[in-house]
């Protein structure tokens, strides 16, 4: 959501661009900052990792991090203060106590009350510190607004106990019993896709849950060093070896370059080949999923982002940031993955039908219609030459996709000629700030961690 990185959405045709995965920290600033700066659309849930990071690492390790963007810095310092202080990151792998979890819980809800339009609960980054009680409050909290909760949920793999299925079925169960929204983060990058989709439409069309889920075009992920997924245990998990990793100058890891970045450069951007690219097309048309990019922060080596007008050349980064769109709409017109228009659907239409009557947030029901009444978010595009042209080769991740010479936002002309505007007609997508949260209305009662004697 930083202003290059908006850039080249808008070439990929997104015009409401949210993080839903991640978040932020102070919404009440991320929306005033955004506010008369940005092309597109704009909204944004509280992340609950920041918050864990702000009351188990400190405010000093946290300072700056207010978006995802942020996080890969925050990472670094909270590793290097763990390690000198001799214990494990508080934000990934500590277990609060009942006043620590109370302050996390707070700030959560004090995003919340600005207007945030969900929790952020990456657990699957914090598999060791999060408890199952800690996960189900956080979306017990949005429940309490009637918001989303939006996890990349707890486990990858294929292989028992702890498959890709075991996470989705712990977020869904919690949303079951709360009746609350929840979106299950790029259910491919679990693995287990082709039970977990089928797992959550049933729930959503025979039980009435408000859930639903969402995948990528790519068969690699994008994630820092640092992830979980990356124990050793994990990847027996999933079936993957140290070679399967890559750091974005296409450099292999091995076992030496996995013990030393994942211990003197946590927050390192990397990709992950952890699904055959012969799976995509099943994945895309599978029904009631929608598609997203999953989209990482494009920055430079020292972690800054780049200005509004710097080159889409010479970018290493995940090319999902910039081709999700324009990458399956070619999918379509070169594979035949799906009807065009079911593609379309995929991401507009379903898009805002699920946000809207699942997930509460009333700006959507104008949304992902060309229709008298509705807004002008239209995207205008070629089907017999679009394509996308981003590529994980070093240097080639933010090449802009191309056959989408117009794109508007609320009526105005953000992209003209396949040239991005400095037009800045976005709207907030935000609930009302609240006179007083809701924290009050959950209880919080911890079990107590008793060390082995």
């Amino acid at each position: 959501t930083d202003p290059f990185s908006r850039k080249v959405n808008l070439r990929d045709g997104l015009t409401t661009q949210m993080d839903f995965e991640a978040g932020a920290g102070d919404i009440a600033k991320w929306y005033a900052e955004a506010e008369g700066k940005t092309q597109a659309n704009y909204g944004m849930v509280v992340l609950a990792t920041l918050a864990r990071g702000l009351v188990l690492d400190g405010p000093e390790v946290v300072a700056g991090a207010n978006d995802m963007g942020g996080l890969f810095p925050m990472v670094g310092a909270a590793a290097a203060k763990a390690k000198k202080e001799g214990r494990k990151p508080g934000w990934t792998a500590t277990l609060p106590n009942k006043e620590q979890m109370t302050k996390i819980m707070s700030i959560v809800d004090e995003g919340l009350r600005q207007g945030a339009l969900g929790v952020g609960i990456p657990v699957g980054y914090m598999t060791k510190g999060v408890t199952q009680y800690e996960l189900y409050k956080y979306q017990e909290l949005a429940s309490k607004y009637g918001r989303v909760s939006n996890g990349h949920v707890r486990f990858a793999g294929i292989r028992p106990p702890t498959e890709g299925q075991l996470g989705v079925q712990e977020m869904l169960a919690n949303a079951m019993v709360l009746d609350a929204p929840f979106m299950a983060s790029h259910l491919n990058s679990n693995m287990d896709w082709e039970y977990t989709i089928p797992l959550i439409n049933d729930a959503r069309e025979k039980r009435g849950a408000k859930v639903w889920g969402e995948v990528y075009p790519y068969a690699a992920g994008g994630t820092i060093a640092s992830t979980d997924i990356l124990t050793e245990s994990s990847m027996v998990q999933m079936g993957i070896t140290y070679s399967n990793v890559s750091n974005l100058d296409g450099t292999r890891w091995d076992k030496a370059m996995y013990e030393d970045v994942r211990t003197n450069d946590p927050g390192r951007s990397i990709l992950i080949f952890n699904n055959s690219p012969k799976d995509i097309a099943k994945w895309l048309a599978q029904p009631g999923v929608v598609i997203v990019s999953d989209g990482m922060a494009i920055q430079d080596a020292k972690l800054n982002y780049y200005p509004w007008d710097s080159p889409y050349e010479g970018k290493s980064v995940h090319p999902r940031s910039a081709g999700t769109r324009a990458k399956v709409l070619r999918m379509v017109r070169e594979e035949k993955i799906m009807p065009l228009m079911e593609a379309i659907s995929k991401m507009s239409y379903l898009h805002a039908k699920y946000f809207d009557e699942l997930g509460g947030i009333p700006q959507f029901r104008t949304k992902g219609r060309v229709q008298v009444g509705a807004d002008a978010d239209i995207v205008v595009f070629n089907p017999d030459t679009v394509t996308d042209n981003s590529t994980y080769e070093p240097g080639k991740g933010a090449l802009p996709s191309t056959g989408i010479p117009y794109v508007l936002v609320n009526g105005v002309v953000v992209v003209k000629d396949s040239v991005a505007q400095k037009v800045f007609p976005g709207k907030p997508i935000r609930f009302p700030v609240q006179e007083k949260g809701r924290l009050e209305q959950i209880s919080i009662e911890p079990r107590t961690f008793v060390p082995n004697q």
